[in-house]
């Protein structure tokens, strides 16, 4: 620590702290402009200028390294008139037109010139013009070079956070401007984080240009509904209309940053797909009805109905309230441990409950992966977790933390990993078997005997290579690790087996001393809440299993109800059902299983066989299409309640407006459920079931709303003693040479959801099909062209992405693109996908036509 006085107060600060964050501390304003706080100090733009006793020059404190005596002044009158000099020069060049900049209202320099600035300029030079018109760098970024002020706030972070270098600057000094390359940013993330941290209206978000006055805007403070990161979101609307995204520094594990989806995707909202009306099917028609027609024909239906089976599938994009009210309403209502909360896998429970409960971090991220070496294991984090993915570049870049990766897509994030180790899909069990085995090799103290002799002779022929001697090495050298996996490793068949490998490599990491630490990076924003909420077949509240007799008897008596014995059916466990006719009701809630289930065709025909398919949502889904009674649902921003995300983090979901149409909230529609089978859901409101979760599912033990603030609040864990062992490593896959389809999230979409927003659409890619550059040379295959993919159950059409980055042997094919229908091409329980890919028939004819020629 060291003493450092300013402005006659003294205080201690930690060594290496500057001079401008000690002053923070005391509450003393210093102006900035080019200093941020998520980026290195630049010392451009001289607002922080401030006197340092014994120094003749004044000293830029975002730069200065506050030392032990030190005594700082921060307002003389040489500091007042350098920065009012400095303003002067920044008005000599920009343009006064505050009444229309988008920036009114908000704009710092309008801030600075308020309070720092001269009454007067000095400067009667014609103003410096780069561009007559604005220059739209992208569908979602626009830009006026004329009002910029050269702090490189944009630059900086869109290098050094997002890690794009999509903006440059061109010239220099009073001529230099920032661009994108060639005048474009077709190549960016279209994030937006560049518009966030400029100070002034030379970058503008396009979709809400001219709409709106920062005084007009009704601000919410809620969360993101894309994937798990759980990003603080401030929703800006006027009159109940959705007009913009922005974040808050100040708040959240984002720390303002956004990716593209959470930044421009929220317009989805405003699709035209939205449910109006209640919808039953009349005539093999699904015909508007009202509420009351609705729960008559429902009521009629179920009355024939008792004895059969009964199921529920709900998104794990809805607050913990509605889905802890959702497995309650079946186990009490219908009887039934028959739901799930995923429609793309089968979750082995029997291993993933265990891992959670003796491994599993409850922490802030920025904690977990301050560690010594972080492994990513699975999945593309630049795609899945965008925002993540900044916070992990930035613990590589800053803190020297060491990044390892696992996993069979490459992702951006590969070029500040220390070791890179691609696993064939489905085979991410073998590789964690070899590194575990090669870390037992290398390691010098003593391991019990019986995980000594399960990897005697694992690793073999590959897997000794380069990277995993590298990755194995930098774990050796480790004090403390963290495993962030990805939960694309649970559509593979062998999932089981992967997660028995990851639970081996964090029991060898524990005796080893390494005090491992594991989290999921979920691509929904609230899958952990729907663990937690026990939206399982096999577990309740809590994760714990329904079959213990003393946890099913404390909910049985909190709910004044019984609850059955056995474990339930997973989702696909529940189509069988369907198809056997043994299905009486089918419950689908925010869900589209139509088109994310892994085999489209048995999908339709066991949705076709249920006895009566309900399925409420807020937007016309393809499976709502297939439905005998549609419910709407409010949507995002409808409704309040919370989400947990991927750290554990329960935070608040706050509605900023009201149901469309005739759309009713989640939990109100499940009462009405519960009415027409006169059996009342009681808590029923929001609030109380959010009392009665903290009750009763011991991680929210002590949580209460007031207690969220804005930053949320951790769920907590006791870690129980590992006692599953060690597993035996898998067998060796088997090789072949067919090409493999693999997918995923891409970029710019999340899930289906997404689509719906035209903003994202208008950045988005095409659907593209994706290979590496040594596969499609092979084929005779180029960038851009029209190709045809094919499988044993159908085929679909679409452009060819070339990388030369991407793994020989695999395709890629983001599931995010309704149109494509690439759930046909799959078969349940086969992942990946064997396939052959040609050039469509057009080009080849095409070429045909050039040789005869």
């Amino acid at each position: 620590m060291v003493k450092v006085t300013i402005d006659e107060q003294m205080l201690e600060v930690e060594a290496g702290s500057t001079v401008l964050a000690a002053a923070e501390r005391l509450g003393i304003d210093i102006p900035t402009f080019c200093y941020w706080k998520r980026l290195p100090p630049l010392a451009s733009c001289r607002m922080c200028l401030v006197e340092i006793e014994g120094l003749r020059r004044l000293q830029p404190a975002c730069a200065t390294v506050a030392s032990d005596g030190m005594v700082v002044r921060t307002n003389t009158p040489l500091i007042e008139e350098t920065r009012s000099s400095m303003l002067d020069m920044l008005l000599a060049n920009h343009p006064l037109d505050c009444p229309i900049c988008d920036k009114g209202g908000e704009c710092e320099l309008q801030d600075m010139v308020m309070a720092y600035g001269p009454g007067e300029s000095r400067f009667r030079d014609p103003k410096r013009v780069f561009h007559s018109k604005d220059i739209r760098l992208s569908p979602v970024i626009i830009m006026n070079v004329n009002r910029c002020i050269q702090c490189q706030r944009c630059v900086r972070m869109c290098e050094e956070v997002v890690g794009a270098v999509a903006l440059g600057t061109v010239e220099k000094g009073m001529d230099t401007a920032v661009t994108g390359f060639e005048g474009s940013l077709a190549s960016c993330d279209q994030c937006g984080n560049c518009v966030e941290v400029c100070p002034v209206g030379a970058l503008m978000s396009f979709p809400y240009r001219y709409r709106a006055r920062p005084w007009d805007l009704a601000e919410t403070d809620t969360i993101c509904p894309h994937c798990g990161t759980g990003c603080q979101l401030t929703v800006g609307a006027r009159k109940g209309e959705f007009m913009r995204v922005r974040s808050d520094w100040e708040h959240g594990v984002n720390r303002e940053t956004l990716c593209v989806r959470g930044r421009f995707g929220l317009d989805f909202i405003e699709s035209r797909d939205r449910i109006k009306r209640p919808m039953i099917r009349r005539d093999g028609a699904l015909t508007a009805v009202s509420w009351e027609e609705a729960g008559d024909f429902v009521r009629r239906r179920l009355g024939v109905m008792e004895g059969m089976a009964a199921g529920g599938l709900i998104s794990p994009r809805l607050p913990n309230e509605v889905l802890y009210q959702f497995q309650k309403l079946m186990r009490t209502v219908f009887r039934t441990n028959n739901v799930d909360c995923s429609s793309r896998w089968s979750t082995p429970l029997d291993i993933l409950a265990p891992l959670v409960a003796s491994f599993y971090s409850r922490g802030p991220l920025e904690q977990v992966i301050g560690k010594d070496c972080v492994l990513i294991i699975g999945g593309n984090v630049t795609e899945e977790n965008p925002v993540t993915e900044y916070l992990l570049r930035d613990a590589a870049r800053r803190r020297q933390t060491r990044l390892l990766m696992l996993s069979a897509r490459p992702s951006r994030l590969d070029a500040d990993a220390g070791a890179v180790l691609r696993a064939h899909p489905g085979g991410e069990a073998r590789s964690l078997a070899a590194v575990v085995a090669a870390l037992v090799a290398v390691t010098d103290q003593g391991l019990p005997g019986d995980i000594l002799a399960m990897t005697s002779g694992t690793i073999t022929g590959s897997d000794a290579n380069d990277a995993l001697g590298r990755l194995v090495s930098t774990l050796k050298e480790g004090r403390s690790v963290t495993l962030l996996v990805s939960v694309d490793l649970l559509r593979s068949p062998l999932a089981r087996e992967t997660l028995q490998q990851l639970g081996n490599l964090l029991q060898l990491l524990r005796l080893l001393g390494k005090g491992p630490s594991l989290q999921f990076l979920f691509d929904r924003a609230n899958q952990m809440g729907a663990w937690d909420m026990g939206v399982l077949p096999g577990v309740l509240p809590g994760l714990g299993p329904v079959a213990d007799e003393a946890t099913r008897t404390e909910f049985a008596r909190s709910w004044g109800a019984e609850i059955p014995r056995e474990p339930g059916a997973d989702f696909d466990a529940m189509l069988e059902l369907c198809v056997n006719g043994r299905m009486g009701v089918l419950y689908v809630v925010g869900s589209d299983p139509l088109i994310s289930y892994p085999d489209r065709e048995f999908v339709e025909r066991a949705l076709g066989t249920a006895n009566l398919l309900i399925v409420q949502d807020a937007f016309l889904t393809d499976t709502a299409g297939l439905a005998d009674v549609v419910l709407p649902a409010a949507g995002y921003g409808e409704e309040s309640g919370t989400f947990t995300n991927n750290e554990g983090r329960t935070q608040a979901l706050r509605k900023f407006r009201e149901p469309a149409f005739d759309a009713r909230s989640n939990l109100a529609i499940f009462d009405f459920i519960a009415a027409l089978r006169e059996q009342p859901l009681q808590p029923s409101t929001e609030t109380a079931i959010f009392d009665e979760m903290t009750r009763l599912v011991p991680a929210y033990d002590g949580l209460t709303r007031e207690g969220l603030g804005a930053d949320g609040a951790f769920t907590t864990s006791a870690p129980q003693p590992w006692a599953s062992g060690f597993f035996a490593p898998p067998s060796a896959p088997g090789v072949t040479d067919v090409l493999q389809l693999i997918t995923g999230n891409c970029l710019f979409h999340n899930g289906y959801v997404s689509e719906r927003s035209e903003t994202l659409n208008s950045v988005a890619d095409d659907p593209f099909i994706e290979m590496s550059a040594q596969d499609a040379a092979r084929l005779g295959l180029s960038d851009g062209d029209q190709m045809l993919v094919r499988s044993a159950r159908g085929e679909l059409t679409a452009k060819l992405k070339v990388s030369r980055r991407f793994p020989d042997g695999l395709v890629f094919v983001p599931e995010n693109y309704r149109a494509l229908r690439l759930n046909s091409l799959m078969r349940r329980g086969e992942y990946p996908c064997p396939v052959e890919i040609r050039a469509c028939a057009r080009r080849a004819e095409s070429a045909l036509e050039e040789d005869s020629v």
